[in-house]
């Protein structure tokens, strides 16, 4: 048993978003079209309760809480024999989770939104939100955001490596 997830691990590792995407499809986590998933996602022990819709990008770090782990106490200290607290977790499309997001039981992300590096969200996000914090909350609209940062943006998705480094290089040095 400890081969096969060690084998497991290595092959998770070692695919590419879609050997990851097939996995966790495998696993019984609803997946959209176009998903992207960074390779140190933790999809916890329940993934058959996640759902992500089209398009959305799980970065670095993150993890999806289907369960309630405080229950284990409560069965140590004699309370229940047995049991637990689960919640499902939905991710609407066109939505990035930042860094090191935790996601815990329960929630639901709407379509179109920004969650921030570091956030843990433990309640519901609107659609078109940015949410940010611990525990997170919403402080803008994805509108609001882009009004803020359409200046800033430096449009590099078509360059190649060395292009990119000279076209940054130049705009942080002036």
């Amino acid at each position: 048993m400890r081969i096969v997830k060690l084998l497991e691990a290595l092959r998770w590792n070692l695919s590419g978003n879609q050997g990851r995407i097939k996995m966790l499809r495998k696993r019984g986590v609803r997946l959209g079209s176009g998903c992207e998933i960074y390779r140190d996602v933790n999809f916890g022990s329940e993934p058959y309760l996640i759902t992500l819709g089209d398009r959305v990008r799980i970065t670095s770090g993150c993890k999806l809480i289907t369960h309630d782990g405080g229950i284990w106490t409560l069965k140590k200290a004699g309370y229940i024999e047995e049991g637990g607290i689960y919640g499902a977790i939905r991710i609407g499309e066109n939505t990035h989770i930042g860094m090191a997001a935790v996601i815990m039981p329960g929630v639901e992300i709407g379509k179109n939104c920004i969650i921030g590096c570091g956030a843990v969200v433990t309640r519901s996000i609107p659609d078109g939100s940015v949410a940010v914090g611990v525990p997170a909350r919403v402080i803008e609209t994805v509108s609001d955001y882009y009004r803020k940062h359409k200046d800033d943006i430096d449009y590099t998705a078509y360059c190649g490596p060395d292009e990119k480094q000279a076209k940054l290089e130049a705009g942080f040095r002036s």
